[in-house]
């Protein structure tokens, strides 16, 4: 056994025991022995025992109908809790060296003072720094808010299991509680009845922050604060606020009819009505710790002839607070408004607890000051009175429908069939005109009445509420200039970030253009106050070319949009909607930030988190703590030590990586007949539909073909049946037809000196670690017809070569040997994720068989589903 993960496997057997225990109260000691004799032969499997895979595949195809379902959730729920372990011993106090890296911050700092970086540049980085999360809910996150709340719990209980000075009474006390925990969790629908409506998603974002969020942000802050005050003998203003939190839920109607202007509407009084709850819990207390009674002539003036004046201004505030949770709540119930006095703006908040702060400083009372009361005016400056800023997303055709409507309303034409030189023409002139555009006995079509309402939505909110309106599919200038427009003529008091999305292979090259040609517009330069915000796609441009290529066409997207915009004198922010899996964009955020063009954090990060990965990253406050050093100080590090610009040589070799992957690729998804005939065999994607994930349906277009399957299903699909295809198809050819025609100095240079190459490498390795080609091979004979056989041993066998040259540039034994960790993280999940395979295979075919399948055998399915995705991790 390997030492080095003693006390991750202790936690991890400890989970496991707790949930045999349940599973034999609830079902019995004959399941529990069905359950662990699986298990044994899995593990044993895995070792490389072919009689006992046979023998695995027996048990799994002849378990009798009634145990298919607690087997499911069975290993399903063993994965939760492998994941919780492993979560948990990033942040434990037992974590090992090899795991816990030296801290970032520190790290970044030992860097900066080998560098001839000056102290100035190095405060000035930190002043600018800006870090964005975008919370959005894309429909691979399968664990409920309730479930959310029981993980909090049990790493509670880990924590407490560590203290060395626990009494054996103590120690029984948190095992039982672990053990209750567990039982809910058993207990309780791991998955959802019906799918979420996006209000169910936003609550499910809300949830992340107060379960999590709401603390890890001042205790970031503060850690921060005082690293920056030990290295640059100076630490963080007051009022700064490098991290904010944007969300998507609820305002994302790209392909989600449940996305109205009315739901909107309510996700934004629910965002104001969360915040004010969770400011209420925080004034209380302080209302409690303020009991010092001397202050400065301001908090005087505030509390007037109040003896204990701190208390006297916080009791002003419980009781805003209090009437503006009302208020919201009848506004949300649609009844009688009260007429109170609420708080509507941050500075109601930020300028009497301020006041307190500077007083208590002033009156010798700092360690008071730079408590709790610290902590909550860091909040304020973090969340605001809206908590999150809501962001719009809505496709580029939407836009011009409304106007093409009108056009033809009007009688001056059909604008859907101008050049792009007339749309450009007409809308420049109707934006710099005064009248208004839209004419009042004009009653357009609902498609059309519904883009106008959300325009509308967006010109009632207050600017602090909202993010940006970001526009997919996004091709033209016109495609932006078409937004503005219309949140003029719905009466838009400000200037809201219209942020077009360019997401395939072609939007990317065309990128530069098209800002080029807004950039060029002289009502759009005065308009803009010399700030743009352009988001880069990496699902959708996956998709359509393949990993490498997309990959290229991102970096290339983004280096010649920080030229265009420098030169322009314009401040560029660019917007990453990265996924988790790899045919998303996803990778560590470090690696993945410093593998960024020179000078493309300049304006700082906004980036999409999504679905698991926000539960991963962000779900419990001393990891969220951990993720948003690693954010900042990849940041600060890409901005002041940026890595280096590629060699000719290498955009060269790069661009026929590129060509030669997208080839590959194509030739496979789109050039064989055969292809899409398999992959809606060899994987759940057709069941995919009816799991209720998110609230948007799977497919832009439910009759066509993979082309219009939304990006996530199709990894999903395909990390379900363990060939991961979207993440590696066409990489590694590339690389070998490189490497044949000799190439491979020049590669492993790449490789060694430039991390956007490295980084690719580092997350094609972690994908083929995941892959399984025996699981793979499994459901190709259970579940597709003999012809389509040999297509899947040619994707098995590409796979295979595909990793000897990857290997074989890195001089590599063996995958992720620079990263024991992540393996050991995937070989300790995969004993229980190959169970799940086979059963879902099994499950599969039984319900393929049947015109009517059982709900029993379905919401089984689903189990497998869910649980594999858990075991997958960044699945979506």
């Amino acid at each position: 056994m390997n030492e080095k993960y003693s006390a991750l496997r202790s936690n991890v057997s400890m989970l496991g025991h707790l949930l045999g225990n349940t599973i034999k109260d609830a079902h019995g000691e004959p399941l529990l022995d069905k359950v662990e004799t699986i298990r044994k032969l899995s593990k044993s499997a895995r070792a490389g025992n072919q009689d006992d895979r046979e023998k695995l595949i027996d048990e799994l195809q002849n378990l009798p109908d009634d145990q298919l379902l607690p087997v499911a959730r069975a290993f399903s729920q063993f994965l939760n809790l492998t994941n919780i372990a492993e979560q948990y011993h990033t942040v434990s106090r037992n974590c090992e060296e090899h795991i816990c890296s030296p801290d970032s911050i520190d790290s970044l700092f030992g860097k900066l003072n080998s560098s001839d970086i000056s102290q100035f540049d190095s405060i000035q980085a930190v002043r600018d720094l800006n870090i964005e999360l975008v919370l959005t809910a894309h429909p691979t996150e399968i664990a409920r808010r309730t479930m959310i709340h029981k993980l909090v719990q049990i790493n509670k209980c880990l924590s407490k299991l560590e203290l060395s000075e626990l009494s054996r009474s103590e120690r029984l006390r948190v095992e039982q509680r672990l053990e209750q925990l567990i039982a809910q969790a058993w207990h309780s629908d791991v998955i959802r009845k019906q799918r979420p409506t996006p209000l169910d998603e936003a609550k499910w974002g809300f949830a992340v922050v107060e379960n999590s969020l709401w603390q890890a942000v001042p205790d970031f802050l503060r850690q921060f604060d005082e690293k920056l005050t030990t290295h640059l003998g100076e630490g963080l203003p007051i009022d700064a606020s490098p991290v904010k939190f944007s969300s998507w839920m609820g305002g994302d109607r790209d392909g989600n009819p449940f996305v109205t202007s009315n739901v909107t509407r309510e996700v934004l009084l629910l965002s104001r009505w969360k915040a004010a709850d969770l400011y209420l819990n925080d004034i209380q207390e302080l209302v409690s710790e303020l009991s010092m009674v001397k202050c400065n002539a301001q908090v005087r003036e505030l509390a007037g002839d109040e003896h204990e004046a701190y208390r006297a201004i916080l009791k002003d505030l419980r009781a805003k607070l209090i009437n503006t949770r009302d208020v919201l709540d009848a506004k949300i119930k649609g009844l009688d408004v009260p007429n109170f006095g609420i708080i509507d703006h941050v500075d109601q908040l930020w300028n009497p607890l301020y006041a307190c702060y500077q007083s208590l400083h002033e009156c010798g009372m700092g360690i008071i000051a730079d408590g709790l009361l610290l902590d909550v005016l860091r909040r304020i400056k973090c969340f605001g009175v809206h908590l999150v800023r809501l962001d719009i997303r809505q496709e580029s055709t939407r836009h011009s429908d409304v106007i093409s409507e009108l056009t033809r309303y009007l009688g001056i034409g059909d604008y859907d069939q101008w050049s792009e030189q007339d749309k450009v023409a007409f809308l420049v002139r109707e934006l710099a005109s005064k009248r208004p555009l839209l004419p009042r006995d004009w009653q357009p079509s609902a498609d059309v009445q519904e883009v106008i309402e959300t325009c509308r939505a967006i010109a009632e909110q207050p600017r602090e509420a909202l993010g940006a309106y970001v526009i997919s599919m996004a091709r033209t200038a016109s495609d932006v200039l078409a937004v503005h427009l219309l949140l003029k003529e719905a009466g838009c008091p400000f200037r809201m970030d219209v942020c077009p999305l360019f997401e395939t292979l072609e939007d990317l090259n065309n990128s530069e253009s098209v800002i080029k040609q807004l950039m060029n517009i002289d009502w759009y330069r005065g308009f803009i106050q010399n700030y743009q915000m352009v988001m880069i796609g990496y699902s959708d441009s996956a998709k359509d070319a393949g990993v490498m290529a997309a990959g290229w066409a991102q970096y290339r997207a983004m280096e010649s949009l920080v030229t265009v915009c420098e030169e322009a004198g314009v401040e560029l922010t660019l917007f990453h909607g990265r996924g988790g899996s790899i045919g998303r964009g996803g990778a560590p955020a470090h690696a993945a930030l410093l593998s960024q063009p020179p000078r493309s954090l300049k304006g700082g990060l906004r980036v999409t988190e999504q679905g698991e990965m926000i539960r991963f990253k962000l779900g419990l406050p001393e990891v969220a703590v951990n993720s948003l050093s690693l954010y900042a100080s990849a940041i600060l590090e890409a901005n002041l030590l940026p890595p280096p610009a590629p060699k000719q040589d290498w955009r060269e070799l790069m661009d026929v990586l590129s060509e030669v992957s997208c080839e590959a690729y194509r030739n496979v998804v789109r050039g064989s007949e055969e292809f899409v005939p398999y992959f809606r065999a060899a994987t759940p994607e057709l069941e995919l539909g009816k799991l209720p994930l998110g609230s948007r349906p799977a497919k832009r277009n439910p009759q066509g073909g993979v082309e219009s399957l939304r990006a996530i299903p199709w990894i999903f699909a395909w990390s379900q049946n363990r060939l991961l295809l979207p993440a590696w198809l066409g990489a590694g050819e590339a690389i070998q037809y490189s490497i044949d025609k000799g190439h491979a100095q020049q590669l492993e240079d790449m490789c060694r000196e430039w991390p956007f190459f490295s980084t690719r490498l580092g997350m094609l390795e972690m994908v083929y670690t995941k892959t399984n080609v025996g699981i793979a091979e499994y459901y190709d004979q259970r579940l597709t017809d003999k012809s389509l056989w040999p297509l899947g041993q040619q994707l098995r066998d590409q796979l295979q070569q595909d990793i000897k040259a990857v290997l074989n540039v890195e001089n590599s034994a063996h995958l992720m040997e620079q990263n024991p960790w992540g393996a050991e993280a995937i070989r300790l999940r995969n004993i229980y994720v190959e169970p799940l395979n086979m059963l879902q295979a099994e499950l599969l075919y039984r319900t393929r068989q049947q015109e009517e399948p059982s709900p029993m055998l379905e919401e089984a399915l689903m189990v497998t589903i869910a649980g594999i995705a858990t075991g997958m991790r960044n699945t979506g």
